[in-house]
């Protein structure tokens, strides 16, 4: 695609070229292999050698943080136990809500559906 099939904005510049995630992912992964160059991959998505470099820079960021975020076994054994117990204290008072009722109604009778 040559810069008079994209277009150009009132600068005279080329317009934007947006690429989507999995596009991304796609020249960070040919990057890691080593299959292409920031050149390359550069001229062949027809963007700027700098839009490569930042793809580049934010996979690695996004990988560090979430390699840091991780930790091994932890995950399924992190319990909520504040959690299980709100809502094994809801479960019970539901139980003595419900008991309420019955004994209130028992108490004033049907009077109210006649």
């Amino acid at each position: 695609m040559t810069d008079t099939e994209r277009g150009t904005d009132r600068a005279g510049r080329r317009s934007k070229r947006f690429l989507s995630p999995s596009q991304k992912y796609e020249i960070w992964l040919q990057l890691v292999r080593q299959e292409v160059t920031i050149a390359e991959a550069a001229a062949e998505q027809h963007v700027d050698r700098s839009t490569i470099m930042r793809i580049r820079t934010v996979a690695k960021e996004g990988a560090l943080a979430a390699l840091a975020a991780s930790k091994p076994g932890v995950g399924a054994k992190d319990r909520d136990y504040e959690l299980e117990l709100a809502k094994a204290e809801n479960a019970r008072l539901g139980e003595a809500l419900k008991e309420m009722a019955v004994k209130l109604m028992l108490v004033e009778g049907k009077g109210g559906w006649g």
